[in-house]
């Protein structure tokens, strides 16, 4: 099914504000996370860890969910499709695994797992959600096999609307 236009328009706005929103958040928690590795007073790092854990399980995660969902509805209910296009299955794909490795990885940072694995765990996230902004942009790569099929298909039934207009339209002048 294809969205109409403005309900296209408002799942476009909300996958980027979620997506935008996660990786301005996953930015904060770097920033957290090399804070902590910085300042040697004992009571900053564990305020840095407290600010990290709730910074990651109260806007990281459901951002990530939300971002995951909201670009699921965009590629199944617009032409761009899921399978289609290799930018937007590579972008599906770098989604899901950042918030499958972000789920898995909450616990283990919630028992303080140590300042210098969360910068690893970070920086890598954030690399990986810039990656999945790049292809957003610049979409690269042109169609999968499928798409092309699609789009070929798609093509025919719009041509034969129209021959069929243009057919009825030429009866209904010549009964005129």
């Amino acid at each position: 099914m294809i969205l109409s236009p403005r309900l296209r328009k408002f799942a476009l706005t909300a996958h980027v504000a979620c997506s935008v929103g996660w990786l301005g958040a996953a930015a904060a928690y770097l920033a957290l996370a090399i804070a902590s590795l910085t300042d040697p007073d004992a009571p900053a790092a564990h305020g840095f860890q407290l600010a990290m854990e709730l910074t990651g399980w109260f806007v990281i995660v459901p951002l990530s969910i939300a971002a995951l969902g909201t670009g699921l509805v965009q590629s199944l209910g617009t032409e761009w499709g899921l399978l289609r296009y290799y930018w937007i299955l590579v972008k599906f794909a770098l989604t899901f695994g950042a918030a499958t490795i972000l789920l898995l990885h909450m616990p283990a940072m919630s028992r303080a797992s140590g300042a210098r694995s969360e910068v690893l765990h970070s920086g890598g996230g954030l690399l990986v959600l810039l990656a999945a902004t790049a292809l957003s942009v610049y979409k690269p790569w042109g169609r999968i096999q499928y798409g092309r099929r699609l789009s070929l298909e798609r093509s025919r039934e719009i041509a034969a609307e129209i021959v069929a207009a243009t057919i009825s339209t030429a009866h209904t002048r010549a009964a005129a």
